[in-house]
């Protein structure tokens, strides 16, 4: 069977493992002239002029990320040297905040959390056993709630220092989405996996995993590598080829390619579109407008129907501001900073120290790469309000802007009631993405799941 994935981003290049090692022939089409998708290497030049390969935007993992965990290790990547693993903790410049302690960070989920929280700097005893009730809450109900529930709405009992502190950082983190708008059924989701479920190898559920080398090094590149080892004869990867359209034909698919201005149609039994929501609702409508001049029966509503569907996400972005400071550096290799009553004056929710997770590497010493999700306004805008930010919250004044990375359509805003696509679009054609339906919102664990899910719908026939 001859399978093509359109995309080698991370939920691309899944279900290439996944297609490959079931013995399928696989072809990936990829319009970049590298693997990586949005969580990719970047070039970025450091004030002396040398460069440092940073990425498109500061990722986090963490231990609940089972798939992605499972499937780097499949390949062949250390986990012990990519990733930081951090016990779960958000703490503020101040010292305060949710931090697990040192005795109880090899503890199972869920007591390393329990931990975190009887022992969260700042926090009365009020403050650490209301939050402590509601996570049993939350457990007794399956981590289930109403599906119109925002997670404002769900958590407006606790105290106001655990929503500030803990739950609406979370929140915007995860989802990419402010907590008065976001899905409380996806949040316990990710807060079931996280404080309740199990990790892999020797992280624990909770535990933050802070990527130590660029994310295409992290997945893509190894992916790769592992294929042109084990499946080099049923393997093809074609970068600089733009998808731009999708036909119908016999019992596949063809896949029309642009590559250096030359189009070229590629015959295919299966086809996964594993893009963004844009451009696979793009190539499922082409294939709609085909599919009535080759008179298949109900083909061109179905299709039309799905890109419908992906067509009505709404995309939220996510900034990251790469700054350099001689000598700065962060108590820890990660901090949560604080919003302002005016979050355009402290638009960032989190700094990442790049000299702590790469302290072999010189030239990342002093960078550091402020996270904004949810970001609104102009890159300039932003970047000034950080740097202000740095100052005002870490007492790190004169930072040397570096780079911003604004990522517009970065996910798409994960509201309560929010219909995504199928992964089946039609007969022999599939979507992999953190775009198509599932438990997870936009994460990199959701991507992979979604890429091997469609992997095994293909190899088991369905």
């Amino acid at each position: 069977m001859k399978v093509a994935i359109v995309g080698a981003g991370w939920a691309g290049m899944a279900a290439a493992v996944e297609c490959a090692a079931a013995g399928l022939d696989v072809t990936v089409f990829e319009a970049a002239p590298a693997p990586g998708g949005r969580a990719r290497a970047l070039p970025v030049l450091l004030p002396d002029g040398t460069t440092l390969t940073l990425d498109n935007g500061q990722h986090i993992l963490i231990g609940a990320y089972r798939d992605t965990l499972g499937l780097m290790d499949r390949v062949g990547v250390k986990l012990q040297d990519t990733l930081l693993a951090l016990p779960l903790s958000l703490p503020y410049p101040d010292g305060t905040g949710l931090q697990t302690p040192a005795w109880a960070g090899r503890w199972p989920a869920p007591l390393d959390a329990v931990a975190a929280i009887l022992t969260a700097h700042g926090w009365n005893w009020a403050d650490r056993l209301a939050l402590i009730g509601a996570s049993l809450r939350w457990r007794r109900s399956g981590f289930e709630c109403h599906p119109a529930l925002t997670v404002a709405q769900l958590c407006a009992d606790l105290p106001a220092r655990v929503r500030e502190e803990l739950i609406e950082p979370l929140c915007v983190s995860a989802l990419n989405t402010a907590a008065d708008q976001a899905s409380a059924q996806v949040f316990l989701h990710v807060m079931r996996d996280a404080l309740f479920g199990q990790g892999h190898g020797r992280f624990g559920a909770s535990h933050l995993l802070l990527p130590r080398v660029d994310l295409s090094t992290a997945f893509p590149k190894a992916a790769l590598q592992w294929l042109a080892a084990h499946h080099a004869s049923r393997f093809r990867l074609h970068t600089g080829h733009h998808a731009e359209g999708l036909e119908p034909h016999d019992r596949g698919w063809l896949v029309h390619t642009r590559h250096q201005g030359l189009p070229r149609p590629w015959a295919f039994d299966q086809v996964v579109l594993a893009t963004g929501s844009g451009p696979a609702a793009q190539l499922v409508t082409d294939a709609a407008g085909r599919s009535l001049a080759c008179a298949r029966s109900g083909l061109a509503t179905q299709l039309n129907g799905w890109a419908g569907a992906a067509a009505k996400l709404r995309h939220t972005a996510i900034t990251t501001v790469y700054a350099w400071g001689l000598g700065a550096r962060l108590q820890r290799p990660m901090l949560a900073l604080r919003a302002n009553p005016d979050a355009q004056q402290a638009p960032a929710q989190f700094v990442f120290d790049r000299g702590q997770l790469q302290p072999h590497e010189i030239r990342a010493q002093g960078v550091l790469a402020f996270v904004i999700s949810d970001s609104q306004g102009s890159r300039e805008a932003l970047q000034g309000q950080v740097l202000q930010q740095a100052a005002q919250q870490l007492n790190l004044g004169g930072l040397q802007p570096l780079q911003t990375v604004v990522e517009k359509r970065a996910t798409f805003a994960c509201t309560p009631g929010l219909v995504r696509p199928d992964r089946r679009i039609a007969p022999g054609l599939w979507a992999a993405g953190d775009h198509v339906q599932g438990p997870y919102p936009a994460t990199l664990e959701g991507a992979v799941r979604s890429g091997l899910a469609a992997a095994h719908a293909i190899v088991q026939g369905h």
